[in-house]
């Protein structure tokens, strides 16, 4: 069975990198980390991951265009942010499970393998 392919959002170069190591012991092959949503989104063009973790705030603004790109084609992702879950957050994140920076590998993957198709 072929390894799913995480694609990964995260403008801090040493938390991306951490995540970026923790998922491929976990089984995963890794898109990114990708530090701004032009990145993310000029790699979609041509690309599509099975699953996704987008940091919502990056350097070059929010992850909601990507939300909502991944969102369009069906492809689950989590939300893995500083910034703790609102009851109305936008639309593009709603469903979308959300961690609150630090989490544990263990945590990172099991949510990971919880929202793949």
């Amino acid at each position: 069975m072929a390894q799913p392919c995480c694609m990964i959002v995260e403008d801090q170069v040493l938390i991306g990198m951490s995540m970026e190591a923790s998922l491929e012991e976990a089984g995963f092959t890794v898109a990114g980390p990708f530090t701004s949503c032009a990145q993310a989104l000029e790699w979609l063009e041509h690309n599509s991951p099975d699953l996704a973790i987008l940091d919502i705030m990056i350097k070059d603004g929010t992850s909601l265009q990507i939300a909502r790109e991944l969102k369009n084609r069906g492809i689950p992702f989590t939300v893995y942010s500083g910034l703790p879950p609102k009851a109305e957050g936008p639309p593009e994140l709603r469903g979308a499970p959300w961690l609150e920076k630090p989490v544990s590998r263990e945590i990172l993957a099991s949510t990971l393998r919880s929202i793949q198709a």
